[in-house]
């Protein structure tokens, strides 16, 4: 009897790709403009733009409507400094930085139109971080867990007259710009606007919005809406009203005497930006060999360190 052929030695099975991942964060953005009553057919003079990609950006500009008494369309400026502040986005030293100061400069210095806005630009880091750029009265509150924990402070020469960049030498420019940076949480919401949201609206009505929208989109056209409706309401006792009487700006004093004050909303632009902070899980890496569930149990401990560091950040 012939001796049988041995069987060939088991080969090693090929080892699978472990895929190396890391969180960032993102911003889910939506927004919202209703132009002033009497500038509907124009489409006022609010501008605005918003962009998801690397992170999140997105910027307000208001018109400043003394313009149109030397003939000139105040929403030109605004319009185009939006434009080119988007166009900008693309420039390769502030894809790296992440920037809005320097975004503003460069957008300012593009902008030929003549006339000046108001203006906010926020940028997120893929780490969480929000950085802000603004000159004037565009606002921005950051809201967590029912709660408003941060917010901005407007820059005026004086009530009613707010700091603006500006076609004019006179102007502010990207150095006067109010810088700060604040560090997000997931799920956090960011509601931004012009002086018409916040001039009309407070924020316990921000936040009980916040909460009962089930979208950004939906908040965003909800306090749009909520901020236009007190606007044109002569008895509702607006935060611009109530600013106003706190600088001395009221009724004369025989309607005092008579138990009057200055009260009601301000007509205006209005433009909402809502954004909510996501996470995501972005493949970085491709590795070969190693074992595969020592592998995926290191994958798996970085996120859960890089989502504890989002996760317990304080305000910068």
């Amino acid at each position: 009897m012939s001796a049988s052929t041995p069987p060939p030695p088991p080969q090693p099975l090929p080892l699978p790709r472990a895929t190396v991942a890391r969180l960032e964060a993102v911003l889910s953005i939506g927004a919202h403009l209703i132009p002033h009553p009497r500038k509907a057919a124009s489409g006022g003079e609010d501008a605005f733009f918003a962009n998801s990609d690397a992170g999140g950006v997105f910027a307000i500009a208001d018109g400043v409507s003394g313009w149109a008494e030397k003939n000139v369309n105040p929403a030109l400026f605004s319009r185009e400094l939006m434009r080119n502040s988007s166009n900008f986005l693309n420039d390769e030293a502030l894809q790296v930085s992440h920037d809005p100061q320097i975004l503003l400069m460069k957008a300012h210095a593009a902008t030929s139109s003549i006339g000046s806005a108001t203006v906010i630009i926020a940028m997120l880091e893929k780490t969480g971080t929000l950085k802000i750029a603004s000159v004037g009265d565009c606002g921005l509150k950051v809201i967590r867990k029912g709660q408003v924990m941060f917010s901005i402070s407007p820059q005026e020469h004086y009530f009613d007259c707010p700091y603006q960049i500006s076609s004019e030498a006179e102007g502010q420019t990207y150095k006067d710009a109010l810088v700060c940076s604040v560090n997000l949480m997931e799920g956090d919401i960011i509601v931004s606007g012009s002086d018409g949201l916040f001039d009309n609206i407070f924020d316990q009505e921000i936040v009980s919005i916040i909460s009962e929208s089930p979208s950004v989109d939906e908040a965003a056209k909800a306090l749009a809406e909520l901020a236009r409706k007190h606007s044109v309401d002569v008895r509702f006792d607006s935060p611009y009203s109530m600013e106003a009487r706190s600088r001395g700006f009221d009724v004369p004093w025989w309607k005092k005497l008579l138990g009057g004050k200055l009260i009601g909303g301000k007509m205006d632009d209005i433009t909402v930006v809502v954004a909510q902070v996501k996470t995501v899980v972005v493949p970085e890496d491709e590795v070969q060999g190693g074992d595969t569930e020592e592998q995926k149990g290191n994958e798996q401990g970085a996120a859960a360190v890089v989502a504890y560091k989002m996760n317990d950040e304080e305000v910068a």
